[in-house]
Order: structure tokens, then C-alpha cells, then sequence
């Protein structure tokens, strides 16, 4: 038996830990070391956060969120405590069960006379602990945080390999107590890596075997057999859990080998109310690897913030309606021109494969608030799944396979989907990649690859399936979500964007309002949530032979064939796409074309140039470039004709706000942040704010983001940085994280860039800043019309003519690449992240490649 102590002084001093909050407590015949940061508050503290470490770590895991308690503004005591045999607590030689902890720290508390609002905070096991506490003490509890823990695991499912390895027999004494091999394979589970004295501060109380005696306690008191001691705790545990009605906040480390995305869903299920944020790149140490003290206490304030004001909404009417009420029509409602694989299909068998999937998906078990992700290329087959879950009920989860594997993986895992509905190369990915447990097929597989896949059901099947179904399909709750989107990934991994039946509804709406798409305007769309849109909008709907995957793909002769099939009244395409239409155009098309009445380009600046080129093949077409972004589609609105009246400025123009949405600024401070007010003056340069019926409803499982965007009551902040001019037209000048903080003041790129352009040899411009933010230096990399494979240094004359059109601006240095490099969804907005981050290697003297 060994008692408990204080911390070394260069231990504290490790973790910036104040000696005042290290203790010792004496708790009957037992005594415990704990942080505890009473003493040195200024003010009556809030309530008090109980933190409870897990195995191996000690209080030292709190120690930011000791210290942040302290310093804020609202403060809240902090005690974070050492459990027995762990850290500097006492080591009395025993086998403590999950049922001794929690009434061992009931014993803690009510020696220390803890008053409530008491809000417990676990990570790893000590979230088990944490929540067992909370049970027994609803009279204190105020709220529930929890950080990469499992409150529930099913005796038939497989622990995580490296719990399976740690308990197995013979290896649980050598791993854990001999060696310190299960506390240095958990540190190394830091991203990134620990500090070599922040790692040495959680190593201080166990260098010798008899101080990691408790490590092994808690690796053997794992309750993975039916009749496992500590069995019965854990299941009064988990089953009690599903009765906390106290705000609940979920943090998560999603690159965690033990508490893997499971444990997340459970938690989510037993706490359907809970805030969850996933800290992308964080594992199982998140507590290391984030911001979660800062994370904590901005959740605790944002309890007390004041509701947002309601947004009006527009009449409901479900986004499958057209379908039901056009069961009967049998003329076209889509056409998928493939070469030899383009069909046609009708309005009447449009609605009865929707209709008939909705009864499959639900008679395979698929129920209402389920995610299904889809990943099949946009035309019939993805048109009819997508209605039938959204009549169902079910939540469609829509990623871009723009996003490359990686990003698709990250993007479909936080979604967390129980199906999977792809073609046979999703499917592949989907099974090896762990993306789902469900796989149903969209089309035809090879032999033998549904066996090896496990794949559940293909599309037919579950038609089959419905039809044999007589059940009645209530439609959903308007305000129950339907879908969750993902961004584009270009400033940041993709988010996932969570929409409700009535926020799409008002998406369609805003569309059919603003564009005048309908049924009597057929729709080309070479870009995919137009194309979906069309069966909500009743517009007969067309997508090209293309991929659209890779927007350059569609030629001039592929959109007229699409639009000649439909006898298409508009056409959407990306500037990419459409640049590709120019550039491929022969004077062959101008026949088809010159039906179109309206043509539409967005996703990225379009540029006065291509809308020109592009209205010469369509001349009796109205030209419009509307401005939205995932989260909220059309924001803006603005045509050709307009772009010529504004003339050129500083940034792009992209019009005035379409009806039902409401723009305005958070103006930028000295630092280049958005600290204003909201603001609707002209000439104010500030992070764009939208407020409108159609926005989205959160991020999903990103908690800190959304609470961020929503900052200001009733407004979404973009992440966009322009200005109003006196017409009210709102002008683009970037994205705010790319706004510059030189030494002469803040700076945005858009209008630098389109200055630099100017300049006659110049393609294409980026204009970035290098440095540490306040004396970041402004550095131009231009793609000139001839690259010579030469120096990356621009050439004297060159150099001195793009100095010469940002006048006014000191440039630190001109460079030059073959290409500039574009985002992965629409190949036409520059990544200036990726230019900045190759440009400051340049410029430090490093070889380096874009």
C-alpha cells in the first residue's frame, strides 16, 4: 500500500498546473489526490465540472480545463480527480469493480460537499465512472460531457483489438504492470504526437510496476463476458443513461483504435439530445489533441444564450409530392444520355420505383431518421432511391466522389450511415473501408462480388420487395431531418450539411422562384443537385453524357445532344463545365442550342469573359450566375446584363439576394476577423451573413462549427468576405480563411487577383499571404500564358508589370507556376491554401512542388 501524495513541482510545472489546485483528500480510510481550482477563483463560480480520467491516464488530462475554469469569464470550479491506485492517489493493493468507483466517488464528493449544478465530464473509462455518478446524483447534475468512452458493449461483439490483445490471458500482467507497454501505446495515440514533457508529465505516477498496478485493475475490470463482476454495473449504467434529461455534450476523437465510430452511435442513441462535435484528426487522447477545454465552456455558455429568432417558412408541400400527384403521366420525366446506355423514363415509372423502394427499404428494416448514403452516379437509378428514402423517411447522405477516397471515407464515416446504396465500385470501398454494415447494389455485379461483399439486396430487389408491401408510408415530419450534404472540401475537410423536409422544400421553392423552372421549362443539368431537383420541381430533367465527377469531361456536342433530347428549355453547368462547352464548341451545336432560354453557371466565379462565349452559343438565352453554397443553394442572383452594368470592382459581383433572403456583414477587424455586428450599410467589407427559409438547419456532429456559424441569432456566417455595394449588390472578395493580415492592414484576394489578371501575359492569379499573420507578406503566383519550365522567380519585366497593377499594395515577391492548382468538386476555384503553404517553402529556400 502506498499513500497518496502531491505531484513533483516539475510535474506541475509540466502541465502549467498551479500548485494551489493540487490536493490530497482524505475520504475514510482512504485518501485521493485531485486538482481542484476553488481556491483561486475570483467570483462565485457558475457550478463545478467533475472530471473523471480513464486508464492510463491521471487528472493531468484536465489540466487545461482546470485552468480554463478559472480564467473565464463565467468561471466554474473545476475538480478533477485521481481514482484509486491511479496517478498520485492512493495505491491500497485492491481490485476495484466499476460499482466500488462510482460509489467511491459518490464518497469523494459528498466529503467535499459538492453543491450543485454539478456537470460531469468522463474520457475513456472515466466516462463510465462519470456517468454512473451522475445516476446516483440527480439532484446535483446539471449536464453530461463525454469524450471517446462506451457506456454499453454487446457480449457477442468483438472489443477492439487492442483491448483483445491487453485482457488476453497472460499478456493483461506483462502489458499493463511489468512493462509500461499499454500506458506508452495509449500516449502514442496522441495527434499529433505528445511533447516529450507533456508525455513525461502523464508517465510521473507510474515508473515502477507497483505504481501501474491500477492500470492492469482496470484493463482486468473490463466487463466483456456475460459474467464478468463488473457486468451488472455497466448494464444499470447503460440502460439508466437513456433516462438523463440534462443537456448532454459528445466530444469526439474519430481517429480512435478503442472507442471507434460503435461506441459514437450508441452514445447517440441512448442520448438522442446530446451536442456532438467530431474533432477531425483527433483519436482517442481528444482531450490532447483539441481544444476540448475551450470547447466545454463555450457549450456552457451557449446554454444560456437566447433562442435565434424564428425564420418565416413558406408553405409546406413535401419535396415528393410532384411524384405522387404525377403517378398517372406518362410522359418524360428524365432522360440519362450514356451512348448506348441512355434510357428514358416516365413519369408513372418514375413514381412506382419510388414508391416501390420506399416499401422495399422499409420492409428490409430500413426505419424513418436511418441514414442511407447514396453513392451512385446522378440519372435514373440515384433519382428514384433518393425520393424513395425521402418518402420513407429515411436520411440520404449525398458526398461527392470529387472527394477522392480519402475525403469520401472521412465524409461518409462522420455521417455514420446504416446502408449503403452504390455501384460496384463503391461497394468495394464501402466493405474494406468500413462505411457501412449494410450494402444494398445499384446496378449489376460482377459474379461472386455480392457474395465477398456481403452485399444485402440490389435496387430490384427491394422493388420486389415493395410491391409485395400493402403497408401505409406516413409521410415524414416536415421538420424531421431528410438529408445531409457535404461541402466541397476546398478550405478544410468536407462538412456534412444537415437539411429537414421543410428546409429542401424552401430550397425548391427559392429555385423554381427565382429561375422560373417548372413544367414547362426542361431542364439540362450537368451538375448533379440540379439534375435531382427536377423530378421536385416537376421539370422534365436531362443529364449529359459526361462525368460528373470531373466537370471538364462535358463537350459543346454532349450538352446540345441533352438538350436537343428534352427540347431543354435552361441548362446548368459549372464554370468548368461550361468553359469546356466553349472551348469544344464547332458552330455545329448553335442549332440545338438556341432554345435555351435561360442558362445558368455557378460553384465557382464566373468570369464576364466565359458568360460571353458562352451566351454566343446560346443567343436567346437570359445568362445568370447565382451565388449560394451547400449550405444554403441560391443566395444571390445575377445576369449577364447586370455584370456589364457593375463594371469591374473589387471582388466578383454576384447580384442582389434572390426573394425570401436577407444579406448582410460582420465587418472585419484590425486582425481580420469578423467581430461586426450584422450589417446591411454598403461598403462595408466584413464575413457575409444569409438568413433565409432555405439555409441549413446544423452542421452534423460538429457542434463547435455550427455553433460558430450561427453566432449572431438567425444569421449562417459563410466563411465568405465581401462587401454590399450602394445598388445592394453583394461583391465576393474571398474566403475569410484566406484574407491577408499585412503589416499595412488587412487585405482580400479577389480583387488583387483580378487586378494581377489584368496583366496581359497573365492566365490566371492567386494572391497569398506568407508569414505570420500581421506582417504576412503579400506574395502573387500567376500561371502565365508561356511557362518556361525556368526559374519559379517571375522574370524581371513580368514581376514589375503585376507590381505595377496592384498599386498601392506592396508585393514581396512574384511568382510563377505551369498551373495553378483547383478545388476536387468544381475545377475552377483556386486552393490558395495549397499555393500558400508552397510558396512560403519557396521562398524559404526549400525545393518544393505544387
Amino acid at each position: 500500500m502506498t499513500a497518496a501524495s502531491r505531484p513533483p513541482a516539475e510535474v506541475l510545472a509540466a502541465g502549467g498546473i498551479d500548485p494551489r489546485w493540487s490536493r490530497t483528500v482524505e475520504v475514510g480510510p482512504r485518501t485521493w489526490h485531485l486538482l481542484d481550482n476553488a481556491a483561486t477563483l475570483d467570483a462565485e463560480p457558475v457550478g463545478t465540472l467533475l472530471c473523471v480520467h480513464g486508464n492510463p491516464t491521471w487528472s493531468f488530462l484536465w489540466r487545461r480545463l482546470v485552468a480554463a475554469g478559472a480564467r473565464a469569464q463565467r468561471p466554474w470550479r473545476v475538480v478533477a480527480v485521481d481514482q484509486l491506485e491511479m496517478g498520485y492517489s492512493e495505491r491500497t493493493g485492491e481490485q476495484h469493480r466499476l460499482a466500488d468507483r462510482v460509489a467511491q466517488l459518490g464518497a469523494l464528493t459528498d466529503h467535499l460537499g459538492l453543491a450543485g449544478p454539478v456537470v460531469t465530464v468522463g474520457h475513456d473509462w472515466g466516462g463510465l465512472v462519470s456517468l454512473g455518478w451522475a445516476l446516483d446524483h440527480p439532484d446535483l447534475l446539471a449536464g453530461v460531457v463525454l469524450t471517446n468512452t462506451a457506456v454499453h458493449h454487446e457480449v457477442d461483439d468483438a472489443m477492439p483489438a487492442a483491448l483483445r490483445v491487453a485482457t488476453a490471458r497472460g499478456v493483461l500482467p506483462v502489458g499493463t504492470v511489468s512493462t509500461p507497454a499499454f500506458l506508452e501505446t495509449t500516449l502514442a495515440l496522441a495527434h499529433p504526437r505528445l511533447t516529450p514533457t507533456v508525455a513525461d508529465g502523464f508517465r510521473a505516477p507510474y515508473r515502477t510496476a507497483d505504481r501501474r498496478a491500477g492500470i492492469g485493475g482496470f484493463v482486468a475490470d473490463i466487463p466483456a463476458t456475460p459474467d464478468h463482476p463488473s457486468r451488472p454495473e455497466l448494464d444499470r449504467i447503460a440502460t439508466g443513461v437513456r433516462g438523463l434529461d440534462v443537456p448532454a455534450l459528445l466530444l469526439w476523437g474519430p481517429r480512435d483504435p478503442v472507442f471507434s465510430a460503435r461506441y459514437l452511435r450508441d452514445l447517440r442513441e441512448r442520448l438522442p439530445h446530446a451536442d456532438v462535435h467530431r474533432f477531425e484528426g483527433a483519436g482517442h487522447l481528444v482531450v490532447e489533441d483539441a481544444d476540448v477545454a475551450g470547447a466545454v465552456l463555450r457549450w456552457l455558455d451557449a446554454r444560456d444564450a437566447p433562442a435565434p429568432p424564428a425564420v418565416a417558412d413558406e408553405p409546406y408541400r413535401a419535396l415528393g409530392a410532384t411524384l405522387v400527384e404525377r403517378a398517372d403521366d406518362d410522359g418524360t420525366a428524365l432522360i440519362e444520355l450514356a451512348g448506348a446506355r441512355s434510357r428514358r423514363v416516365t413519369w408513372s415509372a418514375l413514381a412506382a420505383r419510388t414508391d416501390q423502394l420506399a416499401r422495399g427499404l422499409a420492409a428490409s428494416g430500413v426505419r424513418p431518421g436511418d441514414r442511407v448514403a447514396l453513392l451512385v452516379p446522378p440519372g435514373a437509378d440515384l433519382t428514384a432511391v433518393l425520393y424513395a428514402c425521402l418518402r420513407l423517411g429515411a436520411v440520404v447522405v449525398v458526398a461527392d466522389a470529387g472527394l477522392g477516397v480519402q475525403g469520401l471515407t472521412r465524409a461518409v464515416r462522420a455521417a455514420d450511415p446504416a446502408v449503403v446504396v452504390g455501384i460496384e465500385k463503391a461497394l468495394v470501398a464501402a466493405r474494406w473501408l468500413r462505411w457501412a454494415p449494410t450494402l444494398v447494389s445499384a446496378g449489376p455485379l460482377r459474379a461472386g462480388v455480392a457474395r465477398t461483399l456481403g452485399v444485402g439486396a440490389s435496387l430490384d430487389d427491394l422493388a420486389a420487395l415493395g410491391r409485395a408491401s400493402t403497408d401505409d408510408l406516413p409521410w415524414p415530419d416536415p421538420d424531421a431531418d431528410a438529408a445531409v450534404l457535404f461541402t466541397s472540401g476546398s478550405t478544410g475537410p468536407a462538412k456534412g450539411v444537415v437539411y429537414t423536409h421543410r428546409r429542401l422544400a424552401a430550397m425548391r421553392d427559392v429555385v423554381a422562384r427565382t429561375y422560373g423552372i417548372g413544367p414547362d421549362s426542361p431542364l439540362v443539368a450537368a451538375f448533379a443537385p440540379f439534375v435531382l431537383l427536377g423530378p421536385a420541381l416537376g421539370a422534365t430533367s436531362a443529364s449529359p453524357d459526361m462525368d460528373v465527377t470531373s466537370p471538364g469531361t462535358l463537350t459543346a456536342r454532349a450538352l446540345a445532344e441533352a438538350v436537343r433530347a428534352i427540347d431543354a428549355a435552361v441548362v446548368f453547368a459549372s464554370p468548368a463545365a461550361l468553359r469546356s462547352v466553349v472551348r469544344t464548341a464547332d458552330g455545329s451545336e448553335l442549332a440545338a442550342l438556341a432554345g435555351v432560354r435561360r442558362f445558368l453557371s455557378a460553384g465557382a466565379p464566373v468570369g464576364i469573359d466565359l458568360l460571353e462565349a458562352a451566351a454566343a452559343l446560346m443567343p436567346a438565352a437570359q445568362a445568370h450566375t447565382p451565388y449560394g453554397m451547400t449550405e444554403a443553394l441560391v443566395v444571390a442572383d445575377v445576369s449577364l446584363d447586370e455584370l456589364r452594368d457593375a463594371g469591374a470592382g473589387d471582388g466578383v459581383c454576384v447580384g442582389r439576394p434572390v426573394a425570401g433572403v436577407r444579406v448582410a456583414l460582420s465587418g472585419l477587424d484590425v486582425a481580420g476577423e469578423p467581430t461586426g455586428v450584422p450589417d446591411q450599410r454598403a461598403g462595408v467589407t466584413g464575413e457575409v451573413l444569409v438568413a433565409a427559409a432555405h439555409v441549413k438547419d446544423r452542421y452534423d456532429g460538429l457542434w463547435l462549427t455550427q455553433h460558430a456559424s450561427a453566432r449572431d441569432p438567425g444569421w449562417h456566417r459563410t466563411g465568405d468576405v465581401g462587401h454590399l455595394d450602394a445598388d445592394g449588390r453583394l461583391w465576393v472578395e474571398g474566403r475569410l480563411a484566406h484574407v491577408l493580415v499585412t503589416a499595412d492592414g488587412v487585405r482580400t484576394p479577389v480583387g488583387l487577383e483580378q487586378r494581377a489578371q489584368t496583366v496581359d501575359s497573365v492566365v490566371s492569379a492567386a494572391v497569398v499571404g506568407v508569414g505570420p499573420r500581421g506582417a504576412q507578406q503579400v506574395v502573387v503566383v500567376v500561371q502565365p500564358e508561356v511557362y518556361s519550365h525556368g526559374p519559379v522567380v517571375a522574370a524581371p519585366d513580368l514581376a514589375a508589370a503585376v507590381r505595377a497593377a496592384l498599386e498601392g499594395t506592396t508585393v514581396a515577391a512574384v511568382l510563377v507556376v505551369e498551373q495553378l492548382p483547383t478545388d476536387v468538386r468544381h475545377s475552377s476555384k483556386i486552393d490558395r491554401t495549397r499555393v500558400a503553404v508552397w510558396a512560403e517553402r519557396v521562398l524559404a529556400g526549400e525545393r518544393a512542388r505544387l
